[in-house]
């Protein structure tokens, strides 16, 4: 039985040597663990040079207004309020299509029945007061220069159930100017390492990481317009689509030469 504790003693032990030898593998180099020198990894390499950030920026006129509207109807019954926005719907989508937005250039946003409720202190309960269907639409008009008269039509088609959200204004394809701001932002992040550099008493080499990150901020122009519908019905809704800004960033790493 003595013999037998021995064993387990000697056995328990070489394991956890083992343990030890591993563990010390794992810390050292790619030599120790016996792999080759062109296969070691350098794990501390994105934290080395200059790391800097170049931005490349335009701004130009938009081609492309996008309309967020809908209609909202609420009634006793579901199949009341459900009849009712879509009679108003039907009405705002033919306005669109009158004023020459295409059918694939509408698209459904959002749809819902809501039931309405609220507090009945006499029966200590809260009880149903009807139904609210709500449903909307992006609509994109790419005649910059009817966006008002489209918002005023869809206005006065839908009536009192019609809600425009908003307004946005954008370029449909930014990649045109892709290259030009490729150019100016690493232009802008070669001009800011370079300060680093002598600043920090360093000579700057090549880059040895670039990453690009785009933004094309669609800047909105009308908040909410529902309280401006009756004004909408008789007068000509201004728009100005102003200037979109379009750009482009890159992420640059140097390294250092000693």
């Amino acid at each position: 039985m003595k013999m037998k504790k021995n064993w387990l003693m000697v056995i328990g032990l070489a394991l956890v040597l083992a343990m030890v030898g591993l563990c010390g593998c794992s810390q050292g180099s790619a030599s120790s663990i016996g792999l080759p020198e062109d296969l070691q990894v350098n794990q501390s390499i994105q934290q080395e040079g200059i790391w800097v950030t170049g931005k490349g920026e335009i701004s130009t006129k938009p081609d492309i207004a996008t309309l967020d509207l809908g209609v909202q109807a609420q009634k006793d019954s579901v199949a009341e309020a459900q009849a009712e926005a879509n009679e108003a719907m039907d009405k705002v989508m033919a306005a669109l299509k009158q004023n020459g937005v295409d059918d694939e250039d509408i698209q459904t946003q959002y749809f819902s029945i809501y039931q309405m409720t609220k507090w009945d202190d006499d029966k200590d309960e809260e009880i149903v007061i009807g139904y609210q269907v709500t449903n909307t639409v992006a609509a994109k008009i790419r005649d910059i220069d009817k966006v008002g008269a489209i918002i005023d039509a869809a206005a006065k088609a839908g009536g009192d159930l019609v809600r425009i959200h908003d307004v946005s204004f954008s370029v449909e394809d930014p990649s045109t100017y892709y290259k030009d701001l490729r150019g100016e932002a690493m232009a802008d992040a070669e001009a800011k390492a370079k300060q680093l550099a002598e600043l920090a008493g360093v000579t700057l080499g090549k880059a040895t990481y670039i990453s690009e990150g785009i933004q094309t901020p669609i800047p909105k122009l009308i908040e909410s317009m529902e309280e401006d519908i009756a004004l909408a019905k008789e007068y000509l809704t201004p728009i100005s689509p102003g200037e979109t800004r379009i750009s482009l960033t890159v992420q640059v790493a140097y390294s250092i030469l000693q």
